[in-house]
């Protein structure tokens, strides 16, 4: 018989323990913000972004950008590509973010 290996990988838990969140829910709730998750469970950024991903992929939760996160209603299709685009931007303030303190910790020195 084969071992199922280790532990699940954390953006798996993540979406885990958010769908089980997410069934004393009514549509339209608001998921808790990116930082309270970040808080809750101890991951990175993108951690938690992969699990909301993982949800928002399975049409359980809807990303309205800056506005957070919502439960879905389960009318709307998960593939609306608005829904991406506000997703890929808001990926990308992240990333710009990162990319400026990255900057601002090796500044001092210069090039």
């Amino acid at each position: 018989m084969t071992a199922t290996g280790g532990p699940k990988p954390k953006a798996v838990q993540v979406a885990d323990a958010l769908r089980e969140d997410i069934k004393r829910m009514k549509p339209g709730d608001k998921l808790p913000s990116q930082r309270e998750l970040i808080d809750r469970f101890g991951y990175a950024s993108q951690t938690i972004q992969n699990g909301l991903a993982a949800l928002r992929s399975e049409g359980l939760i809807v990303s309205a950008g800056n506005l957070g996160n919502f439960v879905s209603d389960g009318a709307s299709p998960s593939s609306d590509v608005r829904d991406d685009i506000k997703e890929i931007l808001s990926q990308i303030q992240t990333l710009t973010e990162r990319v400026a303190a990255l900057e601002d910790r090796c500044a001092p020195g210069g090039a």
